[in-house]
């Protein structure tokens, strides 16, 4: 059994709930244990990984949040940043799902985080589990 922890930037709760329910099912239903952090916005999920991981009270990451265009580049800042903070952390030897969803509207949104549609929180979990079994086969 391992310890996952979740990072959620926390700006749609509606949306956040869905992903975080998905993720919470699949790693349950592995056998994992599992909290939950939240951070106030995507771009703070990395770096809040990046502390978490620090304590080594974690085996694995889910990182979680919705990015929806508007009508600025503060989007495109938003989600390629986030992303890459968390590669240069899985890089760097984490098991990070990512799980940040970057959408035109809010209509794709739920559908990706809907546990009864696309599933993307458990998507996310899924691909953190993945690696860290990569990490334990590597090790």
């Amino acid at each position: 059994m391992a310890r996952f922890l979740i990072v959620e930037a926390r700006f749609y709760d509606h949306l956040n709930d869905m992903l975080i329910a998905g993720a919470r099912a699949a790693l349950k239903e592995a056998g994992h244990k599992v909290e939950v952090l939240t951070v106030p916005g995507a771009l703070e999920v990395p770096g809040a990984i990046a502390l978490a991981s620090e304590s080594g009270e974690y085996d694995g990451y889910v990182a979680l949040g919705v990015v929806i265009r508007g009508e600025t580049y503060h989007f495109e800042i938003v989600a390629g940043e986030s992303a890459r903070g968390i590669m240069a952390l899985t890089m760097d030897g984490l098991a990070i799902g990512n799980g940040i969803l970057t959408t035109e509207n809010e209509a794709q949104a739920i559908y990706r985080a809907d546990p009864a549609q696309a599933n993307k929180g458990a998507g996310a979990a899924r691909a953190a589990m993945a690696l860290l079994a990569l990490r334990e086969k590597y090790a």
